[in-house]
Parts: C-alpha cells; structure tokens; sequence
C-alpha cells in the first residue's frame, strides 16, 4: 500500500514536470505547423494540364533547399568543391525531375531544425505559386474572372499564414528594408558558389515565364503550346547559359504583374529572401544562433507590414510585350532592374559613409540632409568611380578581373579603411536604422509620386498565335 502511495505521488510529479516542461516550451519554441492546399475547385489543375513544368519546379526546389545544409554544414573555404558538387546533383534532378513537389524540410533536414520559420515562409510561398498556376491553368475558370480568383487567393495566404507572409511591396521598398548590403556577409554566394547562383537566376527566370506563357496563352490549347515551347527554351537555352542577374517578375512576367501585383511582388521578395539566406548561411563569422538572429530580422523586413498593398502596383515594366520564347541578351544580361535597384541603394547610402570617415554618425546626418541630391555624398569623384565598379564586380556571379576578394563589405574595408561603421549595426539581427530610413527617404523621392500601373485588360482572352508563329519560322 505504501509502496502504490510512493509510486503514485512520483508518477504525479513527474507528470507535473512534464506538463510545467512542455509550457515551457511551447513558449519558446517555433510551431511546426504544416503547408497544406485549400480546397478548391480548380486545386492540381496546373498539375494535371501541364505536368512537365509541374515537375520542374519539384527541381527547382530540390536545388533551393539542399544549398541552405551544404552551405550551413559546410566550411567557406570549401565553396568551389561544394558548388560544382552540388550542382551536379542540380542538374541530375533537372534532367529525372521528382513526380511531386518537395517540401523544404525533405532535403534539408537540418536548416528546418534550426530556422523552422524560414521554411514555413518559403513553403507558403511555395504554395502560393500553386494555386496560382491552377487558376490561370484551370480552363472552368473564365478568363475575365482570372483576377478576381487571384486577389482570393492572395487574401487567403495573407490571413493563413499572417505570421509569415511576405510583403506585396515591390522589392526596390522591402530590400531597403532588410538593409542587407552593409552586413559582412552580402555578396557572398552569387561570388563563391556562381555555379547553383547561376541555376537559380535560371530558376528565377523560368517562374515569371510560367505565368507569362500562360498570360499569352489564354485558356484554349494555345496556352499548352506556350509552356512547353518555353520549357524547350528553358532546357536548350537558359540552363547552358543562365542570365547573370535575378529578373524580377515586373521583368519576365509584366502582364501577370499587372495583373496580380501583390503576388507578383511576394514572388520576387521570395526569390530575394533565398538570395539572402545563402549569403548569410555562408558566412563564416557568425555561429548558428546568430545567423537565425540575423535571417529572422531580415524576414521581419521582408515580411507583411500595414499598408504594404498601397505600394503595390509602384512599378514600371521595362519590356511590357516581353516574350518568354525569345531568351535574347537583354534577359541575360548583368544589367536590370535587381542591379539598378542596388546601385542606387550604393548612392543613397554613401553620404553618410563619407560622412563616417570624418567624424560619426551625427555628423553624418547633417551632411546626408544637405548632399541626398548629390550623387557622391562628398566622395571624391575618383572614390565614388572605384566605388561603383566595385560594386557592379559584387553583383555580377563568380570574381571578375580586378575585383577585391571576399564579401562587398570586405572590398568596402579595402576602398575605405577610415570608414567607420556602428558598431551594433554590424550585429547579427540589428540594423542601422538611419540608414534604412536614408534608403527609404531616397526611394520615396524617386517613386513615392510614380502612378500606380494600370491593371491589364481580361475581358478578352489572348491569342498567342503571333508568337508562336514567329518561334517556328
């Protein structure tokens, strides 16, 4: 009796701790929770109609998600003997693509241990492509009502997944945000492991040119035509020769991102966000804590914020009748609209860098106030040449001649030795926030008076008759 009185009193506490544990911590850890399709009456429509691209896309993200464990699990000295590793493996899941589409966690088992958010965001993203593949895919859904089932779809990923959603705000507003250009670790993979940069610029060009092809296609058999002569396109030409540059949906799918700009713009702060990650994966400085410091701030930035959808539609589309069959120079190009958008970061920026060599940060803000219209901050015209040139080699993928070894802050180092920096700033998971205020300001003074592009015209469907009779001659 006595001994049943013990065994009770110890199964009690014991059950006590584990209820007090697990509070514990469910408060501090992260809630797995799974990426799931809503029932929809148009949900595989994209996978039944066009199952080629279908699969491509499962290996486009087998390439996403296996870099973020090589390159966290791996040393940087190592970068070109993992790069053209993994690359292989890359290529040999392109060309025997998986039936179904991959969740993050599959392939990089670690990562999703150690930054669960991350994937949580990445895969409703994911799924947000698509449902909205399906819609444009479903042939039920009459075009002229395309649009209205995209904003419902929109909707319905903003809301189910609010604590992870990425902004609908145009990229050149939500990297100003993230203000990752002065941290020690930009630069980074687009550098050192140009070969899986390279295939996700290919990456990044063929998502726009899913929607593109479909835009042009209409409903009718067309848009079958479409796709599968841009997967022609996209296997012969873009995967030898991939663009040296991350197109922006506005860039490969200006009719869909008049359409759809929110989802057009939560695309391209995706593709901006894997660009990131890696970087900061692959730096060596910092230990795996800080770089989910770092990662989680940067989320943060790129992720939903009120008032977002008003700035939407503040683009402009360099090749509105841009056709995803024709890979021609402009679309392989080192120059665009990611590049512009960072030059001019560079510019907004350097009156207070000059200002930080001659006496800090107070000083700093005066001169930004009276130099934000000049295009050198004060820097002598021979600096803000090598400047810029520096800054174009960082852009472009791999090291090109003349180009100062390691990360864009390491070249900054070697340009300007006196530059002095806060000191927090350059902390994982902080931020110099007069600066991103700075870059903001000189993003406000640009476009903030831009009028919103028009939306596109759906109540006749397309014929891409045109097209694709110029692609057969």
């Amino acid at each position: 009796m006595k001994n049943q009185l013990i065994k009770k009193v110890v199964i009690a506490i014991a059950t006590a701790t584990t209820i007090i544990s697990a509070t514990q911590f469910t408060v501090q850890a992260e809630q797995r929770k799974s990426i799931a399709h809503p029932r929809t009456p148009y949900r595989l429509s994209f996978y039944n109609r066009h199952r080629r691209s279908y699969r491509v896309a499962g290996a486009l993200h087998f390439a996403h998600s296996k870099l973020h464990d090589v390159l966290l699990l791996t040393p940087f000295e190592r970068h070109a003997l993992e790069d053209d590793k993994l690359y292989k493996q890359v290529l040999s899941h392109y060309n025997k693509p998986p039936r179904v589409e991959p969740t993050m966690e599959l392939y990089a088992p670690y990562t999703a241990r150690a930054t669960w958010r991350l994937f949580r965001t990445i895969d409703a993203v994911h799924l947000l492509h698509e449902t909205t593949e399906d819609i444009l895919a479903d042939k039920d859904i009459p075009w002229s009502q395309k649009e209205k089932e995209l904003k419902k779809i929109y909707e319905y990923y903003k809301s189910t997944y609010k604590d992870v959603a990425l902004s609908p705000a145009p990229l050149d507003v939500t990297m100003r945000r993230a203000g990752v250009m002065m941290k020690p670790y930009f630069s980074l993979t687009r550098n050192y492991y140009p070969k899986n940069n390279n295939f996700f610029y290919a990456a990044h060009w063929w998502h726009p040119a899913i929607y593109e092809s479909m835009m042009i296609g209409g409903n009718d058999s067309e848009q079958d035509k479409m796709l599968n002569q841009m997967e022609d396109v996209f296997q012969n030409e873009v995967i030898p020769n991939p663009p040296m540059r991350m197109l922006l949906s506005r860039e490969g799918s200006p009719r869909y991102s008049r359409l759809s700009p929110e989802t057009a713009n939560v695309f391209d702060n995706l593709h901006m966000l894997h660009g990131i990650t890696y970087d900061i994966f692959a730096y060596d400085g910092w230990t795996i804590e800080q770089k989910r410091a770092e990662l989680y701030r940067v989320l943060k930035a790129l992720g939903y914020q009120q008032g977002d959808e008003k700035l939407a539609r503040k683009f402009t589309t360099p090749k509105p009748d841009f056709n995803p069959l024709a890979y021609d120079e402009w679309a392989k190009s080192a120059d665009g609209s990611m590049t512009r958008m960072m030059m001019e970061m560079m510019q907004e920026m350097m009156p207070m860098m000059h200002a930080s060599m001659k006496g800090g940060m107070n000083s700093g803000m005066s001169s930004m106030q009276g130099n934000m219209n000049q295009m050198n901050g004060g820097m002598s015209q021979e600096m803000h040449k090598k400047m810029m040139a520096q800054l174009k080699m960082k852009l472009t993928p791999g090291i090109q001649e003349g180009e100062i070894p390691g990360s864009w802050m390491d070249a900054m180092k070697v340009l300007m030795p006196n530059m002095k920096m806060s000191p927090e700033a350059m902390e994982p998971g902080k931020i110099n926030s007069m600066m991103v205020e700075t870059m903001l300001k000189g993003w406000q003074e640009k476009y903030g008076n831009l009028p919103d592009i028009e939306s596109i015209s759906m109540d006749t469907e397309p014929s891409a008759q045109d097209i694709l009779a110029q692609t057969q001659k």
